[in-house]
């Protein structure tokens, strides 16, 4: 089929690598949201799609908006059977949805019709999932119900940070959306309906909502840092400044306060609600990223003071 790719983060990257290396399907033509100003020194940045679009020579389309009238009738000229779409980070309305044949075939970090939204790998750490995966399905106006053509399961470790379990679901993730669209080319693939029961929703993450607290039990601490590692990453307060957090690690120890700090020679630990946790990666405002012992011997914790 002649396809147009539709994605912007990393984890898009292997989907429209599969598609480029496949022989069955040509990409016409790449949408990615507009370059941005990114990293320390604010440069303008292709996006990771745009980058290796630009490395295959293929045409990169960059609207400001879906629904730019300009871009809709360069989509009509491409003329594509089904267009793919992974976090491509806009909503589509339906004179864009209305244009391929075979309408836009997104691939969903999650098992539909659990964790709808913009955050569905962070949200099923959070809140204890044990298995999770995606989901290809078409496009409607509604958010994430369309019909879905298949799914691939992936179990959720003990120690998944968001980033490490979205990198295994990008890539099982590919090869699902291949397949799928392979299905419709030669006509063995059929939607279904999503069940009525079971929609949750997954809203995007801001800063403000990956501030740990420490006042709730450990094994809700541990799912919440690691939901938000590496984005936005999370953080706690420390002597006013903020301070971010890498991943912790629980050791059933009683005796400190919710947020307390006791900074042993080869750990640090915090209290929480039940029992403490032993930091890892720790970054002072303004600072670089530190294992958790050097951050405490140059901070040089005193006796009562924590992390709120």
């Amino acid at each position: 089929m002649r396809v147009v790719f539709a994605g912007t983060p990393a984890a898009a990257v292997p989907s429209l690598r599969a598609l480029l290396d496949s022989e069955r399907h040509e990409v016409a033509a790449v949408v990615t949201r507009p370059d941005a100003r990114a990293g320390r020194g604010r440069k303008v940045l292709r996006s990771p799609v745009g980058q290796l679009a630009d490395e295959h020579g293929v045409d990169v389309l960059t609207p400001a908006r879906a629904d730019d009238p300009d871009f809709l009738a360069r989509l009509r000229e491409l003329a594509p059977d089904c267009c793919p779409v992974v976090a491509y980070g806009a909503l589509l309305k339906q004179q864009a949805l209305d244009i391929p044949r075979h309408g836009w075939i997104n691939l969903h970090f999650s098992l539909l019709p659990a964790w709808r939204g913009a955050a569905p790998v962070q949200a099923a750490i959070r809140h204890g999932d044990e298995i999770t995966g995606a989901s290809a399905f078409r496009l409607v106006p509604e958010l994430d119900a369309g019909p879905v053509y298949g799914v691939v399961t992936e179990q959720i470790r003990g120690d998944d940070t968001a980033g490490a379990l979205l990198e295994r679901l990008a890539d099982s993730g590919a090869e699902l959306l291949l397949s799928t669209l392979d299905g419709i080319a030669d006509g063995s693939l059929e939607a279904r309906d999503q069940p009525a029961d079971g929609i949750s929703y997954a809203p995007k993450i801001t800063p403000e909502d990956a501030k740990i607290d420490f006042d709730r039990p450990a094994h809700l601490v541990d799912r919440h840092i690691r939901s938000v590692t590496p984005d936005p990453g999370a953080w706690a307060l420390f002597r006013g400044e903020r301070c971010k957090l890498g991943p912790v690690a629980p050791t059933g120890e009683t005796g400190l306060a919710p947020g307390e700090l006791r900074a042993e020679r080869r750990r640090v630990l915090v209290g929480t609600a039940t029992t403490a946790v032993a930091l890892g990666d720790v970054q002072a405002q303004g600072k670089k990223r530190m294992a958790a012992t050097d951050w405490a011997r140059g901070t040089r914790i005193e006796q009562g003071e924590g992390l709120q």
